[in-house]
């Protein structure tokens, strides 16, 4: 009981302690505000009521509202790398224009980011100005993206009003936390058209007409998403003193405890850091679902799923037997604007590259280049392994799951020591963690990579699609000549 009683005494601290930092202070408070904006605006703006432009312009005031209130005079770089972009979108060739705005807008977050680091606060970690400027970035470049691609659903082909951009880029429902969206989705849920589609897609026969018909609510996974934010922040608050991952390279602590525990408590302190990411942005997901956005259609059983612009699936991640598994369900938006932007377009090392553009948009940081420089070994590591070892295992049930059980703590084990210079931040305490390793999982990436030799995945795909193009031309000469007989007899 007197255990009890000190855990829970020392989480109530630490929560007060948490509240204590006025950056903290100011963006739960600004989150739950939103919250709270997000159903006035589904309710009492609702597309049936008012015009899109109302919705627009109370959207983008509320979000310069809350980017005042919690970071100061420092929100009008919001304003400032919107305007050059979209100077840059309207001045600029459809050739070229998605290539000079990715230039102008990442290369403005980076030198905030330098300013940020180097010149004013080194080591200022989290709720910093630069943190919506990213989401910005991945908005901006996306919509810029889309715009060259020709995927636009605009009326005449029309780049948006600058009203409609700075709504999509600032609008208080992301503006603190994000996630990215589509500019087409974001459009559509300002217009109240989101639903129509996806009612279409997912609903049939006499429910068919009834789903056209009638809203869903977002009301249960909201409920649901801010239960989870809650347990989230419970669970961090609990166990971020308790387990810090500096401890992983304290001299006593490596000299003290036998290697296969230090293993262990690296995979624990990274464990309990993850809820930080789980409450912000689950939080931030209820906010767009209490407003309408996010609606993806409907699940098997007919409830709505509310999944659109969800940034994580925690228990995919928990779980993960890949490292690419992981990945793909860790910051799921921010993933897809990488594999969008970069990944499908480099035509040279796409996953080097993929890597290397995620590292400076995090920021500049070295522990960030040394844990995406790790992630490429991971990676590569990794692909090789399950193109070669796995297909031995899928003989049986029994002998899968025993290497779902063995990739999952090798997956949660990779991740650990990759993303451990990610939290030290700086060279030096990096290294000193990756020496008290050994270098181990670099050396055994190297092996691995060496010794199990892997197909790219453009490559495979390009064998794919020859090795089907190839059976249809043989399909349809085999039918010319049956065709042929037929005629002949």
């Amino acid at each position: 009981v007197k255990t009890g009683k000190c855990i829970f005494l020392q989480s109530l601290l630490t929560f007060f302690f948490f509240l204590h930092s006025s950056v903290q202070v100011n963006f739960v408070a600004c989150q739950l505000f939103a919250l709270l904006m997000a159903v006035w605006f589904r309710i009492y703006l609702h597309p049936s009521k008012t015009s899109p432009f109302i919705r627009h312009v109370v959207a983008t005031l509320l979000g310069f509202y809350l980017a005042l209130f919690c970071f100061g005079w420092y929100s009008l770089h919001f304003l400032v790398q919107s305007g050059l972009s979209y100077s840059v979108m309207v001045f600029a060739g459809l050739e070229h224009m998605h290539k000079y705005c990715f230039i102008v807008t990442l290369g403005y977050l980076i030198l905030c980011q330098i300013t940020r680091v180097y010149v004013f606060d080194y080591g200022m970690y989290s709720a910093d100005f630069t943190g919506p400027m990213m989401v910005i970035t991945q908005k901006i470049t996306s919509l810029a993206f889309e715009i060259h691609d020709g995927k636009m659903s605009l009326q005449s082909s029309r780049m948006p009003s600058l009203l409609e951009y700075l709504s999509y880029n600032c609008n208080f429902m992301g503006i603190l936390a994000g996630p990215t969206c589509s500019y087409n989705d974001y459009k559509a849920f300002i217009e109240g058209t989101c639903y129509q589609p996806r009612h279409q897609e997912t609903a049939n026969g006499k429910e068919n007409g009834k789903r056209k018909q009638s809203e869903p609510s977002p009301k249960n996974d909201v409920i649901s998403k801010l239960c989870t934010c809650g347990l989230s922040l419970a669970v961090y608050l609990s166990l971020c003193n308790l387990l810090p991952v500096e401890r992983s390279i304290d001299v006593d602590f490596v000299n003290s405890t036998p290697f296969y525990l230090q293993v262990v408590y690296l995979y624990l302190a990274m464990l309990a850091l993850r809820p930080k990411y789980y409450f912000v942005w689950t939080f931030a997901d209820a906010i767009n679902n209490a407003a309408g956005f996010g609606f993806n259609g409907y699940n098997k059983d007919g409830s709505p799923q509310w999944d659109l612009i969800s940034n994580l699936r925690i228990q995919d991640i928990e779980l993960a037997t890949s490292f690419k598994s992981f990945l793909d369900n860790w910051n799921i938006q921010t993933a897809l604007w990488l594999k969008r932007v970069c990944y499908e377009r480099c035509t040279i090392h796409p996953t080097t590259a993929t890597f290397l553009l995620s590292a400076m948009w995090h920021g500049v940081y070295p522990g960030y280049y040394l844990t995406f420089l790790t992630g490429i070994a991971m990676t590569m590591a990794a692909r090789a392994v399950r193109h070669n070892v796995r297909p031995h295992f899928l003989a049986s049930d029994s002998h899968k799951r025993v290497y779902d059980v063995i990739t999952w703590a090798c997956t949660q084990i990779a991740i650990s020591y990759t993303v451990a210079p990610f939290v030290l931040l700086t060279v030096g305490p990096s290294l000193k963690f990756y020496r008290s390793w050994y270098f181990c999982l670099h050396l055994l990436c190297v092996l691995v990579v060496l010794v199990l030799p892997v197909k790219s995945r453009r490559r495979q795909a390009k064998e794919q699609h020859d090795g089907r193009q190839e059976s249809q031309t043989d399909y349809n000469s085999t039918d010319n000549n049956c065709n042929q007989k037929d005629k002949a007899t």
